[in-house]
């Protein structure tokens, strides 16, 4: 059985999450503890305590990361090995991290940074994105071509696709979208246009950063997301990080590209059931066990021991 850890993007975050592994775990807190040093942020305080920042996305992007590779080194620890990883945009750094490349000290660091120069780069309230539902991405391409600055953001799943760009434009770009059909379209609320070429500035910039980070050998390959293409040579990871920042998640193109592969079973690691969804209208074959607690991980490792028994 080929077994693909898969992990979610910014949006599924909250409070509490992992606070069950700490507590069961001396691992879990001492990696709550390396997330903190790597951020330089109170990363016990962001996961466990009441707080706004955790859906700032200069703090989100490091905490989810860190909740999720707890989560992963848990079913590593029982034996339970992926064969194949992919993350959804941010998710991408908790793959690759996750199938070798890089560090988990890293991984928290870079999300962080990356999070502020997303946010950053593009003055508040000029970016902003939707969600189009029910129309043919060569449809909506068709539309939004006419809008200044609008492109696409997220191939999500058929009949799910994100759009991003100038936040008037994505507006104007809305409107006709629904007068062409889509069944909805509702404009997110985000901090910034993610995954537009507006953010180009961002991926030089954390380019930098990238380049500070050792890259290792890739125990296992991964899926990236802007080329939805199995990566086993750790030399074009950095490449693909920077353009990532600006270039489309091709998550249905991902999933596809995971079942090519032999996928049977997606692990997805981490809050909420987004991944599941997707693979549900993108792949319904392939089956996908959630884990996000620690009751959760005891039943998926339990499960997968039996099936490869």
């Amino acid at each position: 059985m080929k077994i693909a850890f898969m992990y979610p993007g910014q949006g599924v975050q909250k409070i509490g999450m992992i606070k069950d592994f700490c507590d069961k775990e001396s691992f879990a807190v001492d990696m709550v503890n390396e997330a903190s040093e790597a951020a330089g942020l109170d990363m016990a305080m962001l996961l466990f305590e009441e707080n706004d920042d955790i859906n700032v996305t200069e703090f989100t992007q490091p905490a989810l990361v860190t909740a999720c590779l707890v989560i992963t080194k848990a079913l590593c620890d029982a034996g339970i090995k992926p064969d194949i990883t992919a993350g959804l945009s941010l998710g991408e750094y908790c793959a690759i991290s996750a199938a070798g490349a890089m560090s988990f000290a890293d991984a928290v660091r870079l999300t962080r940074i990356r999070g502020r120069l997303m946010s950053n780069t593009v003055p508040a309230g000029c970016g902003g994105m939707a969600a189009v539902i029910g129309l043919e991405p060569d449809v909506i391409e068709g539309i939004i071509s006419s809008f200044e600055e609008v492109t696409m953001a997220n191939f999500n799943c058929p009949g799910q696709t994100v759009i991003t760009g100038k936040a008037e434009g994505v507006a104007a770009a809305a409107e006709a979208l629904k007068e062409a059909g889509a069944r909805k379209v509702v404009v997110l609320n985000v901090s910034g246009p993610f995954h537009s070429p507006m953010l180009k500035p961002a991926g030089d910039m954390l380019r930098e950063e990238l380049d500070k980070a050792e890259i290792a050998d890739l125990k296992v390959p991964y899926i990236a997301n802007s080329t939805a293409a199995v990566v086993s040579d750790k030399d074009s990871i950095r490449d693909l990080l920077q353009v990532q920042v600006s270039s489309p998640v091709l998550w249905e193109q991902s999933l596809r590209t995971a079942k090519k592969f032999g996928v049977d079973l997606i692990v997805e690691i981490g809050p909420g059931k987004t991944i599941a969804g997707f693979v549900k209208k993108t792949v319904p074959e392939i089956e996908v066990i959630n884990v996000s607690t620690v009751e959760e991980a005891e039943a998926a490792i339990k499960k997968i021991k039996e099936i490869n028994s």
